[in-house]
């Protein structure tokens, strides 16, 4: 039996069907699921497109295609329809990102033509939780950041963003799209931070945010105030702020030879579910 496919731009039209396919993995989707939420499915808005792969004419596939490249529910079909589509264009995309089978099969079939990638993470576990431990008391001076105080927490965003991904986000065009990015998780009330003499000691976001599911990101410890342990206590914070006021699961994504990180997350009452892998250019 031959099966009919086809890949095509998503359009605001699809807006249903496409949220059908995201919330279907509403924790491994959950940083695109919160875009689309918000913006829908014009590129204007949503800041790149989705692409949708039909089989028998039903959307079954997703691909994001903006600053990252982020397969989504991607079959393996699905997988080298997209690459083929993102070979024709070109890269255009800063990484790679999405769970570990399907990134490391599109980042296979596009290497010949986008290789090599400045650094390639290929495991990085998933972890998630739904309440926090009990033996890890929340740190009661991390708290969520107010408006005014976007220039006390930059200098700890850029430290944290170059010391993940290897560059500064002040790059290019000054910061300006990263500082707005900062702002706009300032004002939803998803940046929290213990700070001390006017600087920050602790940080994390809730950067991604649905009904179902939201993410951690951007976890930080001031590099002197490494070793106490505020890493536990402050994430125990923000989970309880996440659970309280965001989502009834909360999950992030940490590099695997982060031994330290895991061991954390552990401890404050995260567990492995399955893999990313990103891929940084």
């Amino acid at each position: 039996m031959l099966t009919q496919t086809t890949t095509r731009v998503l359009e605001p039209s699809d807006l249903g069907a496409a949220l059908a396919i995201l919330e279907s993995e509403p924790v491994a989707n959950a940083f695109v699921t919160s875009r689309v939420q918000i913006a829908g499915l014009d590129p204007w808005r949503l800041g790149g497109e989705m692409w949708g792969w039909y089989a028998d004419g039903r959307l079954r596939s997703l691909c994001y295609s903006g600053a990252n490249l982020v397969p989504i529910c991607a079959t393996p079909e699905a997988v080298r329809a997209f690459a083929d589509r993102a070979r024709r264009a070109g890269r255009r995309c800063s990484s790679i990102v999405g769970p570990a089978e399907a990134t490391a099969q599109l980042w296979r079939l596009l290497e010949p033509g986008w290789g090599p990638a400045r650094e390639v993470r290929a495991n990085q576990p998933l972890m998630v939780t739904e309440s926090p431990a009990a033996d890890v008391a929340p740190d009661p001076l991390v708290r969520r950041i107010r408006k005014d105080e976007i220039d006390v927490l930059m200098p700890a965003c850029v430290a944290m963003f170059t010391e993940e991904v290897g560059i500064s986000p002040l790059a290019g065009d000054g910061g300006l799209l990263y500082q707005a990015r900062v702002a706009e998780l300032i004002g939803a009330g998803r940046s929290f931070a213990r700070i001390e003499d006017g600087k920050v000691v602790f940080k994390a976001e809730i950067g991604a945010a649905t009904p179902q599911a939201c993410q951690i990101q951007g976890v930080w410890v001031a590099p002197e105030h490494r070793g106490r342990g505020l890493s536990e206590t402050g994430m125990a914070a923000v989970l309880r702020y996440a659970l309280a006021d965001v989502a009834p699961v909360v999950s992030l994504y940490v590099n695997d030879y982060n031994t330290a990180a895991r061991k954390a997350y552990t401890r404050v009452g995260f567990r492995e579910v399955g893999a990313f892998m990103s891929v940084l250019f």
